[in-house]
């Protein structure tokens, strides 16, 4: 490791912000051994100094280890889901099992943790402040969870089972990333398109061309179930064939296939969690986070699963007449709901979604939505810097500024899709927020809105509006951080509260001040026509049936795969998946679940595992917090003020319930939650 490998010092530009241009694919592996071996003598450090285990010489001491490994591992698990390329898959691949091994020397430390507990054990006498005597609960938890009470036997087998389940997760993600690209659907006549607008038929292709399959039409496969070229598709055999390939995704043989990977995941996770003591591996994960077991969380499933069938139901009539009513002579299957609802939809509302496009033009949406909307509520503002290297021509980079003037953050904008990158939208951090370090954040936004051709706008859909804002409110939430310890850093909280800022914010997508100013055609610049947005948002609450149950039918399936026992998992998937459905009578046909288990990432890798019923529980936060925004008076800059202090600022650093509770003056209620989905009795 010369001086010419650039994570070995701290970065040099601003904000210490990647030196993306100075970063080659030579330098991951030694900088991953050069970190690993930097952290494990600064552990050996504190494991054996022979002075009494105090707070700052063991939790702080921990806090300031490993910086070296910290930078490598932001850049490179960034980059491994936004560009990545066959390189980058092997050192992925290498270092997986290594990382989780180098995790499994820390936590497995008996010298450490015996001191961490002494901390532990006299934190009330030590006179520590909140988030420090917090720091000192956490590390003992953290390290109680990775197995530091084992023997030492079962000290040896969580070893194997963390690098096992480090290289099934690697092999889970590239198998689910290769067969989303080779699932893409090629069609050879143009009349096969009918129904999709012009620019979305030269978009793809264009699409056949770069794969070079010219003459032809590829359609691309996205993450969910569900594909957004289905709503306008005319010809039904095509729509069949789309949706089909979708579905059969990691579970049709070939060499991406993700079925028996997906088996021993949930095995390994089962002996995991039996080894550090709980029932299954869904216990475990929901232990520290808002709902604090799976009872709580089937419940509140169980709750919201009725209402949302009902509706659903309610809705599939509505469909199947429109079917009867064109003389289609079919019963409604799932390749059918998003054309056929659309045309409800119109017939109701009087409203064509796709009319909406040539109003969202991505720049608008940015600076005219986003940035507008940030400065009412928070007084901040936003200026693009091009002199930042970047990983991809397509990502931008802007400076955030408090009212002040004073720097606050910058943060990273990736939008369009491409294959070197995951599927979905999500955000991530390069720099955390820490005084202890003095660190501002370094974040970043990731879409993947379809890229026009050269001269064309980037024009959106009311889904990837939505979307952009829920990923500017995680953003904000790593954007507004002011922590001391890194550990409670931005979006560092339980799953099923990560969710309530990112959430929130998707109301200004929708909120009639903020659309009047982003909302504007994008060769005129005439507004959005005000009978158009007032349809757009009358229909905000249709095909939520739908929509709720589709995602409750994968957060179903998530707890179920996670809630087997050792030596209990099902030999097939499929009959495994038909069976949860069939025992939670949420078997309907025509609604298949967001994710289907072979491409459930959320579920088959690490962050959302057990977890992904964490949207809609946040969601009874954000519905208490819409409500409240609404009766205060909306976009107004004390309001964004008050969720600032409350909640964005503060990371982890205290409990999430008294954060919500100190913004929204009271604990959250299923009521709020019920009427935004409008899942009451007759709800339209």
């Amino acid at each position: 490791m010369a001086g010419r490998n650039p994570f070995l010092s701290e970065s040099p530009l601003p904000y210490r912000f990647p030196p993306f241009d100075a970063i080659g694919e030579t330098d991951y592996l030694p900088a991953f051994a050069s970190g690993m071996s930097s952290q494990l003598e600064e552990i050996d450090a504190i494991a054996s100094n022979p002075a009494e285990p105090t707070f700052e010489n063991t939790i702080v001491a921990m806090e300031r280890s490993g910086q070296l490994l910290a930078r490598v591992k932001a850049v490179f698990s960034n980059l491994k889901e936004a560009h990545i390329n066959e390189r980058i898959r092997e050192i992925d691949r290498e270092m997986a099992p290594r990382l989780a091994a180098h995790d499994d020397a820390i936590h497995l430390n008996p010298a450490l943790f015996a001191r961490i507990s002494a901390v532990h054990g006299k934190r009330a006498s030590l006179g520590l402040d909140g988030e420090s005597n917090r720091l000192v609960e956490r590390y003992h938890s953290v390290f109680v969870r990775a197995g530091a009470l084992l023997s030492g036997a079962g000290k040896a087998r969580l070893r194997a089972l963390n690098a096992e389940l480090a290289a099934l997760i690697t092999a889970f993600n590239e198998n689910v990333l290769d067969e989303r690209n080779a699932s893409s659907v090629l069609v050879q006549e143009r009349s096969e398109l009918a129904g999709l607008p012009e620019p979305e038929v030269e978009r793809l292709e264009l699409a056949a061309r770069f794969e070079k399959k010219p003459g032809g039409f590829l359609i691309p496969i996205a993450n969910t179930t569900g594909q957004e070229v289905l709503h306008s598709l005319e010809n039904r055999a095509l729509r069949q064939r789309i949706m089909e390939a979708s579905l059969a995704r990691g579970a049709r043989g070939g060499p991406f296939d993700n079925r028996a990977t997906v088996l021993r995941i949930v095995e390994a996770r089962a002996e995991l969690a039996s080894l550090i003591g709980f029932e299954s591996f869904a216990a475990y994960s929901v232990a520290n986070q808002m709902a604090g077991s799976v009872g709580a969380v089937a419940g509140f499933l169980s709750r919201l699963l009725a209402p949302c069938l009902a509706k659903a139901g309610r809705e599939a009539s509505e469909i199947q007449s429109a079917i009867d009513g064109d003389l289609g002579g079919f019963t409604l299957r799932a390749w059918d709901w998003s054309f056929f609802s659309e045309k409800v939809r119109r017939a109701r509302y009087a409203f064509d979604e796709s009319l909406l496009s040539p109003y969202l033009e991505l720049n608008r949406v940015l600076e005219d939505g986003l940035f507008f909307a940030a400065g009412r509520l928070y007084g901040i503002t936003f200026k693009e810097r091009r002199d930042l290297p970047v990983y991809h021509p397509d990502v931008r980079v802007f400076e955030v500024f408090e009212s002040d003037g004073s720097l606050l953050a910058l943060i990273l904008m990736d939008f369009f899709a491409r294959p070197s990158k995951k599927g979905g939208a999500w955000m991530s951090a390069y720099v955390p927020q820490s005084a202890l370090f003095g660190t501002k954040p370094v974040v970043a936004i990731h879409l993947n809105v379809p890229k026009p051709q050269a001269g064309q706008p980037a024009l959106l859909t009311y889904d990837h509006v939505t979307t952009f804002f829920h990923e500017f409110g995680h953003a904000l939430h790593g954007i507004f951080s002011n922590v001391r310890y890194p550990l409670f850093s931005g979006t560092n909280v339980p799953q099923d509260f990560a969710e309530f800022p990112s959430q929130v914010h998707e109301m200004w997508a929708v909120w009639p001040e903020v659309v009047k100013n982003y909302a504007r055609h994008f060769r005129t610049g005439e507004p959005m026509p005000g009978e158009m947005l007032d349809r757009m948002l009358a229909s905000r609450k249709f095909n939520m049936g739908f929509a709720t149950t589709e995602y409750l039918k994968a957060a179903l399936l998530d707890q179920a795969w996670h809630a087997i026992k050792p030596g209990q998992g099902p030999a097939d998937v499929a009959a495994f998946e038909e069976d949860v459905f069939f025992r939670c009578s949420a078997s309907f046909a025509p609604i298949p679940p967001r994710y289907r288990s072979t491409y459930f990432a959320h579920a088959f890798t690490e962050d959302y595992a057990g977890r992904y019923y964490s949207y809609i529980w946040s969601e009874i936060l954000v519905a208490e917090g819409v409500e409240w925004f609404e009766r205060n008076g909306g976009l107004l800059r004390p309001n964004g003020e008050r969720l600032r202090a409350s909640v964005l600022s503060r990371g982890d650093s205290v409990e999430p319930a008294l954060q919500f509770r100190e913004f929204a003056g009271r604990d959250p209620d299923l009521g709020p939650l019920i009427r935004r989905r409008g899942l009451g009795e007759g709800g339209s």
